[in-house]
């Protein structure tokens, strides 16, 4: 299966922003965009200049980087976007947003997406009752996500317990059952990443 294999802090760098790849460590210290603040490699702190497709490209990849999607799936959430009444590079990122492992992560489960997307994966997750094992699985309003019952009780997931944990207003999650409800549909404002989608969908219209 294809993947990501560009080290992550290499991909917050190259992208000069935190996309918040390794949970904590972004918070801390120890995060690379604060202790190297230039594009990786032998050239990375030279000038050069760039094209109006080069910004486009940049926005591209970051949101493809911090939600951990490739190619083909991100021109298909495009092209879905583009059949959705409404504004398209809206639609888009609330169509990304609905990703399980984007609300797990949202949720507090995972500390971040690549966690989240692995729980998932490990088949830790219930959609409605129901285990759910893929990460791009969307989500609806009304669904109920949870941590499989036998599952409950490993470690990783103890410490969620009585927590009290930030999310977005399209999301509820009762850390004592371990269990969350999509109440709405995402939308542009519940989204904290600076984004830009109007380059990328600029960038797909050319």
């Amino acid at each position: 299966m294809a993947r990501l294999l560009d080290a992550k802090c290499r991909q917050c760098r190259r992208e000069g922003c935190k996309l918040f790849l390794k949970g904590e460590r972004c918070t801390s210290k120890k995060c690379s965009v604060e202790r190297k603040p230039m594009v990786p490699g032998q050239h990375g702190e030279g000038r050069k200049k760039v094209t109006q497709y080069g910004t486009q490209l940049r926005e591209k990849q970051k949101v493809k980087r911090a939600y951990g999607i490739l190619e083909k799936q991100f021109k298909i959430y495009y092209d879905q976007a583009e059949k959705m009444k409404g504004i398209v590079g809206e639609n888009m990122l609330s169509l990304i947003e609905r990703r399980l492992d984007n609300v797990v992560y949202r949720m507090g489960i995972g500390s971040s997406r690549a966690e989240s997307r692995q729980i998932v994966n490990h088949g830790h997750i219930t959609v409605n009752g129901k285990r759910v094992d893929i990460p791009s699985f969307s989500v609806k309003v009304g669904d109920v996500i949870a941590i499989k019952e036998n599952k409950k009780n490993l470690e990783m997931f103890k410490s969620l317990r009585g927590m009290k944990i930030v999310m977005p207003k399209w999301l509820e999650f009762n850390s004592d059952t371990l269990t969350g409800k999509i109440v709405a549909l995402p939308e542009r404002d519940d989204i904290d990443m600076n984004i830009r989608e109007h380059l990328i969908i600029e960038l797909y219209s050319r």
